[in-house]
């Protein structure tokens, strides 16, 4: 194998299609950032409940502005999750709103959501 064919197995560039979107760099980005458990916490909590305040966000999890707002930032510069703004304040004066992107539901449903489901199938299937 040439070393330029060992350099480009080494990036993983064969597990993706030539045209990918991402980089498998980006994909595993994704991956780690969820990796944490705070972080996996606000992207469930927006799939499951849809978009929010960051001040919603806060009171639904219990998690400090500044705490909350580093993992925010973790999830939007990945790409899980996006900052949109209202032109126009909602009926508590907010601009600003967070939503998981569909490649934010997508790693989170076809994830770690996937695994714990099959681990309750399993547990209902042994224990009848």
């Amino acid at each position: 194998m040439a070393e330029s064919e060992r350099a480009t197995r080494r990036r993983g560039d064969e597990l993706l299609p030539e045209q990918s979107i991402l980089s498998l760099e980006e994909y595993l980005a994704m991956q780690r950032s969820i990796g944490n458990e705070t972080r996996f916490r606000v992207l469930n909590a927006l799939v499951e409940v849809g978009s929010q305040s960051a001040s919603e966000l806060r009171d639904r999890l219990e998690i400090e502005s500044n705490v909350l707002h580093y993992h925010l930032d973790e999830l939007v510069d990945v790409g899980l999750v996006e900052n949109r703004k209202r032109k126009e304040s909602d009926s508590n004066g907010l601009y600003s709103y967070y939503r998981a992107t569909s490649l934010g539901e997508g790693i989170l449903e076809r994830g770690v959501r996937e695994l714990m489901r099959r681990e309750w199938e399993t547990l209902e299937e042994y224990s009848a």
